[in-house]
């Protein structure tokens, strides 16, 4: 299986970072796992709305250039179908299972995703209700991947 984080931003944490790294070293024995960062679009604090959408088109841009035909795509949206550990385990074993093994995660810049990316997307998904920044975000998905493999063998590690 191939899993893809496709990220808008650079991380700069140091802690974050470190987290990530930990948790992707775990994922190598279940999954070829890798983090793609693209550029966010510079933009001035106070942006009209057309403006706002003018920064999630060249994001989303530089998003779907990093996605193949073949790859089933989630995209992380408060909007989206929240799902238990569980259910996310299962869903990703069934579509492993179903030969979708080239699996991409979009998280989008501060101010969301453009709609070519939501319309690309297969599914999307939701960690709750909370606005968490994008960078904490790709510890926390790292950390839910290896869970939901965690999970499908059996192991003690989720309780």
């Amino acid at each position: 299986m191939n899993i893809k984080v496709v990220v808008v931003g650079k991380l700069k944490e140091k802690y974050l970072k470190q987290g990530i790294a930990e948790y992707a070293k775990r994922l190598s024995k279940f999954c070829k796992f890798e983090i793609v960062e693209v550029n966010d679009e510079k933009a001035p604090e106070k942006l009209s709305a057309a403006e706002m959408e003018q920064v999630k088109i060249v994001e989303g841009s530089r998003i779907l250039d990093k996605i193949r035909d073949k790859e089933y795509m989630f995209v992380l949206a408060i909007e989206g179908k929240e799902r238990s550990s569980e259910e996310f385990s299962t869903e990703l074993s069934k579509l492993a299972t179903y030969g979708k093994s080239d699996i991409t995660f979009v998280i989008g810049g501060s101010l969301g995703v453009s709609k070519d990316v939501m319309s690309r997307a297969n599914a999307e998904i939701s960690f709750g209700r909370f606005t968490l920044p994008h960078q904490l975000m790709r510890l926390v998905l790292t950390e839910q991947i290896y869970r939901a493999f965690m999970i499908n063998i059996g192991s003690p590690y989720h309780k």
